[in-house]
């Protein structure tokens, strides 16, 4: 922690749209406040990757990029990182788990969702259970995906694309995948992934073991469908349970949080409760109406520190947020990608968009495409940092 005596504007959660506010609001704000991201992990998950990173044997510590230099854009002692989880917001402070306390004048929750119970680990643990993941995934014959969102979606297709000879299954709850969207994107993704000769079942939810995760070693098992059949399966893998990270904001105000866990803002994304201004909630983990990823994330981050900044010089919060249609740019196998967008009103059609990039094999923008973008998010947060081990 830095010893400022500035007030602070404290940030939790520090994946892409908490990193990102802070990107925006440390730069303006210096002279009069000090910003503070609090983040329960050691490094910078670059999420879009996982997927790939499971299925394929990519190096999976470019994924967990340090915080070294991370807010570079920002002057001098202006930011401070401070790792730990938050267990509570009052009215002035957020207590962390540890129990030490940070004052704060201005609060933005960017905690976006997870998996419960929520889990801090290491750069080298999480590593090791990449590496797991790949290995099993590369001897199985028979591997099966819990979840049709995006992330087994693109999980199924990039395994299946790398392994052509293997089995790959995707198993979701619902009758249609993707099911935040337009219909016609479950349309597209059946004909993809019937295409690619990847089994799917709709309609089914699994028993997932207690923990959430299935064994990464030991024997082959089963994978248990509500009614009862049984899929069997050498490796599978859940891209379910992700919840709303609302947990720490109830000790403010139980009310902002809704039926769904997703905490309730206005459109300036001030949390509903007038009597907290000077809280915002942004991301995944605020109620906006709008598509949980990092481009609508980072309109949000523009009009949180807009506000923030506005308020600060003595102004109002008048900068409001309103969402886009649902879109959705996602990875279906190695070297093929769709943008989809849904319509902007309930007469008009989606909008497909397809990409072919399979003319950049063997070269720098290639290798580029293969990582998920890996080494743009180094050069952001760790700018210089070559050692991928950090």
């Amino acid at each position: 922690m830095s010893t400022s005596t500035k007030p602070n504007i404290v940030v939790i959660g520090g994946s892409y749209v908490g990193a990102n506010f802070v990107d925006r609001i440390a730069p303006e704000v210096f002279e009069t406040h000090h910003t503070v991201l609090l983040e329960k992990n050691s490094h910078f998950h670059h999420l879009f990757a996982f997927p790939r990173f499971a299925a394929v044997p990519l190096p999976p510590n470019k994924t967990l990029i340090p915080y070294t230099n991370a807010f570079h854009a920002a002057p001098p002692g202006s930011t401070s990182i401070v790792h730990g989880i938050a267990a509570q917001v009052l009215p002035d402070k957020v207590v962390l788990q540890s129990g030490e306390a940070i004052p704060y004048e201005y609060l933005v929750l960017a905690t976006g969702t997870g998996f419960v119970p929520v889990s801090s680990r290491t750069k080298t643990e999480s590593v090791a259970i990449g590496k797991a993941i790949q290995e099993r995934v590369r001897e199985s014959e028979r591997v099966v995906v819990v979840g049709g969102g995006a992330y087994g979606v693109q999980l199924a297709t990039d395994a299946k694309e790398h392994y052509p000879s293997k089995r790959v299954t995707l198993i979701h709850s619902r009758e249609q995948l993707m099911n935040r969207f337009h219909p016609e994107l479950h349309n597209v993704m059946m004909k993809t992934l019937d295409a690619a000769g990847i089994e799917v079942i709709l309609g089914q939810r699994v028993k997932v073991p207690e923990g959430g995760h299935f064994p990464l070693s030991g024997p082959s098992y089963n994978v248990e469908l509500a009614d009862g059949r049984l899929i069997p399966a050498d490796v599978a893998i859940s891209c379910i349970g992700a919840v709303p990270l609302s947990g720490p904001i109830e000790s403010l105000s139980p009310a902002l949080i809704d039926e769904s866990k997703f905490v309730r803002v206005k459109s300036t994304l001030q949390v509903e409760d007038d009597r907290y201004p000077n809280v915002f909630a942004i991301g995944d983990v605020a109620a906006t109406g709008a598509n949980k990823n990092a481009r609508s994330g980072s309109a949000q981050a523009e009009v949180a520190a807009a506000n923030i900044k506005s308020l600060i010089n003595g102004g109002s919060a008048t900068q409001e947020y309103a969402p886009s249609p649902l879109a959705i740019h996602m990875s279906t196998g190695l070297w093929s990608w769709i943008l989809f967008r849904n319509p902007a009103s309930p007469d008009a059609q989606p909008t497909v968009e397809y990409q072919d990039l399979s003319g950049q094999k063997g070269t720098l923008q290639g290798e580029v495409s293969m990582l998920m973008g890996c080494d743009r998010l180094w050069a952001l947060r760790a700018p210089g940092v070559t050692d991928y081990d950090l």
